[in-house]
């Protein structure tokens, strides 16, 4: 656990020393739990998020994009069950004053014992060899069987109590798990209650005309109330999926965990509208996708995992969670949902128009069944930084820091290098820079020693350095260093764009899903 809150703290302050987040407003003290993107941080947002939109989007032809408005008219709210029913269980501990969200703790306390559980099979894995059968061993070692059967029973009555609104029976779980304020120990909790998430705001010349309006909790309503127009006027038919990125709004009870939990971020969404009674086929479709998406990136397949929920939103038949092992242990990375066909049934109650289509095969109209994948842009950023910051020992016992970015992602594909500043190589660096900056964002960098300038470059992730010596001069050649493997090589100027392209490409990429 120390060792994970090391590497989370790296990952902090590495973060800001290179560049990549700042907190925002820091001469002012800082906001809580809001960041701001640096200059290489928004490079590699940027470039995460066109990753998305290429296989999500262009990839797709029966899929498209939208950019709706963050302020909605206040009934889209009211019709999404966000005024009513957008809420979290907080709990306060009365001896710290520090306020949580109750599920949070009971879910982190069933994931310790899960974490026991998988201890105990990792061992015996160990132990047995080739010969290990996992699932036998699971359903039968006596305390791996007592730590899932534990696990899943007090998931199971904490969705239970909540979805019946139970909150006394939530904090009796609470008090017979012993759950502690992580803070300072103690057990002296409140009574929980509910919290509504949304922030308000006014839209009006004067107080007294204003229109109580909220910034939006999510961008899938957007695209729920545009539905019939991008059907329309796009042609689309069933199925077909609208995709949206952009920034939410939530007034969370405990921010934490970096730019894990934001009150202002960023989602990667897309609805995909279906016939009723197809949205399963569709569901596990886009489950297997986008977990094929993200194990594209070659971060590693044991570092993602499904879970299924057991407390269902008020619109879902059918959810689960692509899970992520952050510093902090496996958490939720991005959603995929069958929604039913609750978002526009209920928008078309509350506005009076229909938000139907017409089946020109069935000869008929129905309102369609819709299925969600949603990421945290902001929590696909720290999946990928956390996971690429290494600390690497070198053959001569040196270390260094290195971002092993996926080179798709990383915000610099290049860095020319001048070996010297004089004798005509500046010239020549920029020169390689000018032609090579109309494919890639590259940088030109001359302060240092060349070792030094590596270094940068390593910890900032730019998967190439390119150094221009003497022989430059002579034959047009120069010499290129693997981010990775630090291997170098003498290659012709000529060469250098096919060389980077094959490494950064998004085609190459995705071709791995």
């Amino acid at each position: 656990m120390a060792k994970q809150e090391d590497l989370f703290k790296n990952v902090v302050s590495h973060a800001k020393e290179y560049g990549f987040i700042f907190p925002s407003s820091e001469i002012y003290d800082g906001l809580s739990a809001v960041y701001d993107y640096a200059q290489n941080g928004v490079e590699l947002k940027k470039n995460i998020r066109d990753y998305w939109w290429k296989s999500m989007v262009q990839m797709h032809e029966n899929i498209v994009g939208l950019d709706a408005a963050i302020l909605m008219h206040p009934t889209t709210w009211k019709a999404s069950g966000h005024v009513d029913a957008f809420n979290d269980p907080l709990i306060d501990n009365k001896d710290s004053k520090k306020r949580y969200r109750a599920d949070v703790l009971i879910e982190d306390y069933a994931e310790k014992l899960n974490i026991k559980a998988q201890k105990e099979i990792e061992k015996a894995r160990v132990r047995f060899g080739d010969a290990f059968n996992e699932q036998e061993f699971i359903s039968t070692n006596p305390r791996v069987v007592e730590y899932l059967s534990k696990k899943n029973e007090i998931l199971a009555r904490m969705a239970k109590s909540l979805d019946a609104g139970d909150l006394d029976d939530v904090k009796l779980l609470i008090e017979e798990l012993e759950i502690a304020c992580p803070d300072s120990g103690s057990k002296n909790w409140t009574e929980v209650r509910q919290f509504n998430l949304m922030f308000g705001t006014k839209l009006g010349a004067s107080a007294d005309s204003a229109m109580d309006l909220y910034l939006r909790p999510e961008t899938a309503q957007g695209i729920f109330v545009n539905f019939l127009n991008v059907q329309k006027t796009g042609r689309m038919k069933i199925p077909f999926g609208i995709a949206q990125t952009g920034k939410a709004f939530r007034n969370e009870i405990v921010a934490r965990q970096f730019i894990f939990r934001m009150r202002e971020f960023e989602q990667m969404e897309m609805q995909f509208f279906v016939k009723p009674g197809e949205e399963m086929k569709w569901y596990e479709y886009w489950k297997t996708t986008r977990l094929n998406w993200h194990k594209s990136l070659g971060l590693g397949a044991e570092n993602y995992r499904f879970h299924d929920h057991e407390k269902l939103a008020h619109y879902a038949n059918a959810a689960a969670d692509i899970e992520f092992n952050f510093p902090f242990g496996f958490k939720e990375l991005e959603g995929i949902h069958s929604r039913t066909d609750f978002d526009l049934k209920a928008h078309e109650q509350f506005s009076g128009k229909k938000l139907q289509y017409f089946d020109t095969e069935e000869n008929k109209n129905y309102v369609p069944y819709v299925v969600e994948t949603s990421v945290g842009l902001d929590r696909m950023f720290l999946a990928v930084f956390s996971k690429a910051l290494q600390e690497e020992t070198l053959e001569d016992g040196s270390t260094r820091t290195v971002l092993r970015l996926p080179s798709v992602l990383a915000p610099t594909k290049a860095a020319i290098l001048p070996l010297v500043k004089k004798d005509g190589l500046p010239e020549i660096a920029k020169e390689i820079m000018e032609d090579l900056k109309w494919d890639f964002n590259v940088a030109y960098d001359e302060k240092d020693a060349v070792g030094r300038r590596y270094r940068r470059q390593d910890a900032l992730g730019t998967p190439f350095c390119i150094t221009v010596d003497h022989q430059t001069i002579e034959d047009k050649t120069v010499t290129i260093r693997h981010r990775d493997s630090m291997q170098q090589e003498r290659v012709a100027i000529a060469d250098l764009k096919n060389i980077i392209e094959n490494e950064v490409s998004v085609r190459n990429w995705l071709m791995k899903m």
